[in-house]
């Protein structure tokens, strides 16, 4: 081989190498599971990108958003064939027969679709709810999948105390935070209302609490997945909107944000 030859190779080698590297991150959220309408306005809400409101993930889509990542929606079931370029698929609140008229429940195809992407290198987040706000039957058919089970239970609810007008945050608080890339800085967070999981095969507990997982991970073939029991970050719950300046929210956000598209 000549030598400009082998340079040449070299060359685009190297330039495929660092296309590779500095690619954008492709970041979907499901709109098909978690499909609620407003209805004073019939437009979309709760855990969307576009939802600016307290009940918005637009908060958390800005922090995706500048670490270099793009962000979309996707509508439609998800299949083999839409989510090929997603390196992050986030599942939040999937909805049970009081948040839509039709719920879009999981099933076993769809949990398929998504399994396989999993295991071919793709890096998915659950959030779900405690079971009187979501489905979590259902979802299980996919949680399942990795090792990680939705409990119908409920934890940490907002205790109120002799002043009813105020918010009792620290009922809510998490303290006792465990030595992971998620809570690095972090202290204490807010997390409410939430559901617990029960693990197996490989998945780990990250966040436990009086011998309640909140918090499970898994590394599935190539992918990896990170599931807790709540929407958790919100625009209500992500800053100091309402909390109080001690939670940590944004810090852990920011951590889960960075965790998700360094896999």
């Amino acid at each position: 081989m000549k030598t400009n030859q082998f340079k040449l190779i070299l060359s685009f080698l190297l330039l495929l190498t660092i296309s590779g590297l500095y690619a954008q991150k492709q970041v979907i959220l499901d709109n098909y599971f978690n499909n609620e309408v407003n209805k004073k306005n019939n437009k979309p809400f709760h855990y969307i990108w576009d939802d600016k409101a307290f009940s918005g993930f637009s908060e958390f889509g800005e922090l995706f958003k500048q670490s270099g990542a793009e962000i979309s929606i996707l509508k439609e079931k998800p299949t083999k064939l839409n989510l090929k370029n997603a390196s992050v698929y986030i599942i939040v609140d999937p909805d049970n027969k009081f948040d839509a008229d039709k719920p879009n429940y999981m099933d076993k195809k769809a949990a398929k679709a998504i399994a396989c992407w999993v295991k071919r290198g793709g890096v998915l987040l659950l959030m779900t709810n405690d079971s009187t706000n979501c489905d979590l039957e259902k979802i299980n058919i996919l949680s399942t999948k990795f090792g990680i089970k939705y409990n119908k239970d409920f934890h940490h609810p907002e205790l109120r105390g002799d002043d009813k007008k105020i918010r009792n945050f620290p009922s809510c608080a998490s303290v006792n935070l465990p030595s992971h890339p998620l809570f690095e800085g972090v202290s204490k967070i807010f997390i409410k209302e939430i559901s617990s999981i029960s693990i197996s095969k490989k998945a780990k507990a990250v966040l436990v609490e009086n011998n309640h997982v909140f918090m499970a991970e898994t590394n599935y073939g190539k992918g990896y997945v990170f599931a807790v029991g709540d929407p958790w970050l919100y625009n209500e719950y992500i800053d100091h909107a309402i909390l109080p300046a001690d939670f940590q929210n944004k810090q852990a956000a920011t951590n889960l944000v960075k965790m998700l598209l360094g896999k």
